[in-house]
């Protein structure tokens, strides 16, 4: 008999048994992992360096991050956020840094200290851990949960907490779904364009630091660098429009017209006032060896291949043709997109348990007292940052908060 079984051995089940038993010494916690393997997804993230959140204070600032869930984590952050994150991690000796745009990784720069952190507080805890364990079944009597496993080994306790995380198929949510929850249909998100005419191959590695990516027909774009790869579009400003577009691409089999403004949100009016300028001052320069915007030379003149500007043709003397196409590319070149790639290894999905089956403020199953949710298998995403960890994190941290309360 166990006061409480955590279903998964990922991020959100590690740090929910952690912080229960941390809140109630004593507490007989068992943690069943399907694979093999803990925490891999940690063991993954940010490159192998773990990014553990993000540098971003207030439950509103951090919420917005976030293209599902937005709401109910101004309840959860309101409880335990970024700031709440990094004083549990030194006080552990694990001290973070901040990098430039706003990620946080542990200064050893190794998710393996991350890793070790995680099993030394479960060891310390006396928390069980059963790899190779796949529920497939929990049944409630009386006062406690049956859980079985495909093993045929079976577990009695108290309390469950379900976090395994998010997957691509709805089987593997089936026996949470068995119990009355309803389930999010679960879609990919955090991917990266796959360019069907490869008309910019040659120029994969190239990126701009200050561009900007619209999905056509839709109002679904975002600013930030975009990085031009061998199999079409990557970088943050691509990644983060995939979390927000995610059951919308679905919903298009990933077949769509991505348009690239090279120049972030400079507008057709401003490049056009830029370009009168430079026939008065720079008038006798030639237009293809004299890149503008901060834009990567060959990625300038590839640009005024497409708007047939020759290389020997100067400002003063651009026609009118030549300058509206050369400014329609800058600020609308389009890429038709067939496909996606998992961005690295960090596959996420939106979808899971849908949040109006479960109480916010304390995890708890609305459908089934003392069954708990934490991290991505809920239906709560966030951008790439470390936004997703910080979800795990704060709702692993709620519900172990309302594990012990109740007991």
């Amino acid at each position: 008999m166990y006061d409480l079984i955590v279903i998964g051995g990922g991020a959100a089940g590690f740090f929910g048994a952690i912080q229960a038993a941390e809140m109630n010494p004593g507490i007989k916690i068992l943690i069943l992992e399907k694979s093999q393997k803990l925490l891999s997804k940690v063991r993954v993230s940010g490159g192998g360096r773990c990014n553990v959140t993000h540098h971003c204070f207030g439950q509103a600032a951090l919420s917005k991050h976030y293209p599902r869930g937005e709401k109910p984590l101004k309840k959860i952050f309101d409880a335990f956020q970024a700031t709440d994150v990094i004083k549990w991690f030194q006080s552990k000796g694990v001290d973070l840094k901040v990098e430039g745009d706003g990620r946080m990784f542990p200064k050893s720069n190794s998710s393996q200290t991350i890793i070790d952190c995680f099993l030394k507080e479960a060891k310390k805890n006396l928390i069980q851990i059963e790899t190779g364990q796949a529920v497939t079944a929990i049944k409630k009597e009386a006062n406690v949960f049956i859980v079985n496993c495909e093993s045929g080994k079976q577990f009695v306790s108290k309390k469950i907490l379900a976090a395994i995380g998010g997957h691509p198929k709805e089987s593997a949510y089936h026996f949470l779904e068995a119990l009355g929850h309803g389930i999010k249909k679960p879609v990919p998100s955090l991917f990266t364009f796959n360019d069907t005419e490869k008309k910019f191959v040659e120029l994969m590695g190239l990126s701009v630091t200050k561009g900007a990516v619209k999905i056509e027909g839709t109002k679904f774009s975002e600013v930030g660098p975009v990085l031009i790869t061998h199999w079409g579009l990557s970088g943050p400003a691509v990644i983060k429009l995939s979390a927000w577009a995610a059951e919308y691409l679905h919903q298009q089999n990933y077949q769509f017209t991505a348009l690239v403004n090279w120049v972030g949100e400079s507008t057709e009016e401003e490049i056009r006032s830029r370009f009168h300028q430079y026939k008065k001052e720079i008038g006798l320069r030639k237009v293809f060896s004299n890149p503008q915007f901060d834009i990567p030379t060959r990625l300038w003149q590839r640009l005024c291949e497409l708007a047939e500007i020759n290389d020997g043709l100067v400002w003063s003397a651009l026609p009118k043709k030549n300058t509206n196409r050369l400014i329609e590319f800058l600020v609308r070149t389009p890429f038709e997109i067939k496909g996606k790639t998992t961005f690295k290894e960090e596959f996420v999905t939106c979808g899971g348990i849908d949040l109006s089956d479960v109480d916010i403020l304390s995890m708890e199953s609305k459908k089934v007292e003392n069954l708990y949710f934490a991290g991505e298998v809920l239906d709560i995403d966030g951008e790439t940052g470390g936004f997703n960890f910080q979800a795990a994190w704060s709702t692993g941290y709620l519900a172990a908060k309302s594990i012990s309360a109740d007991r």
